[in-house]
């Protein structure tokens, strides 16, 4: 049986990398597969391809691996490309968090929406369009993956500028059954979702529980929880990234579960990620009597966690040592799905997943182009997104603001327009004036000037 080629573009991500290579092993599939690691950091190339191989003897595993930092040597017959890119980096991102809290903009995350988002995508669009040209030229019949963030602004972008059919993929939705299946204390397995909306604004209108309807066994958790909400607010001083060691309450996440009681629809991917679409609720950062990206979900202990993770992959790959014995125990596997996808996709098994396609048509009351996150099927030859549910009108509205927002970011990335990028805040609705908005565009552009050779 001929192998399937899978080429990995960003191949030195800190972890997908890693996590996705242990699913191949661990599934016993190394015989159907090919990889290609792409990366233009040749020091993290050499690092990746080490700690690979370190896997595969680890596993007596046999699986052929390529590894360049020029992705057009290895495109030429690829069955599936995946992107994990970041331009500018883990730094890039702390610049994108630090400017605008200079002016008055706090961020838990800033990598999809508000300043943060627009100027990341600023920057990976460009390169993006330029790697699905590349896919067009070279292997134009493979399977585009795309997990880089901001993911709508560019699978957006390469849709309207290139018709390269990429799909964006991402972990929310089904990290966050897990999520709301702790918050229940029920088995994770048996909750399942269905939702509609943009990536980290995802709207989950329907949660089932073993197949059965799972909203009035959330309203009566809530019920329970409601009597000391207050006063577990009052008592918080840190919001974590990711509740561990105990079960979710409602007071980790006020937001969203105070939309889930209004709406009985759930906002995914929970506070962290849902109030960057919201920025009028929360002005100058203000959540529950604390500073978003500060104290709630603070967003620089997160980036330097990714600098920690490097280091240790460095340290593995590098030592003279072989994996240690722990290694896959560590490894929980990579939750993006994408072995599944790829199953689905090849066999035909029309299971169905979280992924980011253009509208077409699913959701009618959004506009048609518009890449939603939506449940869709994965059959041989691609995806076959489900008729979505219907929203309130308050949510549809969100969602049309967001996704021309988008636009006009998308408008300013291939254009290189600073005057589009100007428009492009003023329509997120972080900033407040167009002053604001032409200082803070002003500021992102000369820190990032490096990444943004076109911008003017």
């Amino acid at each position: 049986m001929a192998r399937h080629k899978l080429v990995l573009i960003g191949a030195g991500s800190t972890v997908f990398t890693q996590r996705l290579v242990a699913d191949i092993i661990l599934a016993g599939e190394e015989h159907l597969w090919e990889l290609a690691l792409v990366d233009i950091d040749p020091v993290t190339l050499d690092a990746v391809n080490k700690l690979v191989g370190k896997m595969l003897v680890a596993k007596n595993a046999d699986i052929p691996v390529t590894a360049t930092t020029d992705r057009r040597e290895v495109l030429k017959g690829a069955d599936f490309v995946v992107t994990t890119i970041a331009v500018g980096g883990r730094k890039g991102w702390q610049t994108d968090i630090e400017i605008p809290r200079k002016h008055g903009i706090y961020q838990p995350v800033g990598d999809t929406a508000m300043p943060g988002g627009i100027s990341r995508a600023m920057r990976m669009i460009p390169q993006m369009i330029a790697i699905a040209n590349d896919v067009a030229d070279l292997c134009p019949d493979a399977h585009f993956f795309n997990y880089s963030n901001p993911m709508t602004a560019i699978c957006r972008a390469i849709r309207r500028e290139t018709g390269v059919p990429v799909v964006g993929l991402c972990h929310g939705v089904h990290h966050v059954e897990g999520v709301l299946a702790r918050f229940l204390g029920v088995d994770e397995g048996d909750l399942t979702s269905f939702g509609l909306g943009l990536n980290h604004l995802t709207y989950l209108t329907r949660l089932r529980y073993k197949g059965a309807d799972a909203i009035p066994m959330f309203h009566a958790k809530l019920d329970e929880q409601e009597a000391t909400l207050e006063q577990e607010l009052a008592d918080k001083r840190v919001w974590d990234n990711i509740v561990t060691g105990r079960a979710p309450r409602w007071s980790d996440d006020p937001f969203s579960w105070g939309m889930f009681r209004k709406y009985s629809i759930f906002p995914c991917a929970m506070d962290r990620h849902a109030v960057e679409f919201f920025p009028e609720r929360f002005p100058g950062g203000a959540y529950c009597g604390h500073k978003l990206g500060v104290e709630a979900f603070p967003i620089d202990e997160r980036i330097g966690l990714g600098d920690t993770w490097y280091d240790e992959m460095l340290k593995i790959a590098n030592s003279p040592d072989p994996l240690p014995k722990s290694y896959y125990e560590n490894v929980p596997g990579e939750s993006e799905q994408l072995l599944e996808i790829m199953h689905s996709l090849l066999y035909d098994k029309r299971d169905v997943f979280s992924v980011n396609l253009p509208n077409g048509g699913a959701v009618p009351y959004l506009p048609k182009d518009a890449v939603l996150e939506v449940n869709a099927s994965a059959v041989g030859g691609g995806f076959a997104a489900l008729q979505a549910d219907p929203l309130p009108p308050a949510l549809v509205a969100k969602l049309c603001a967001k996704i021309e927002a988008i636009e006009i970011t998308v408008d300013a990335a291939t254009s290189g327009s600073r005057a589009l990028m100007i428009e492009a805040m003023l329509a997120d609705g972080s900033v407040g004036t167009s002053d604001q908005a032409r200082a803070l565009t002003d500021d992102l552009i000369a820190a990032h000037r490096e990444h943004l050779p076109n911008v003017a």
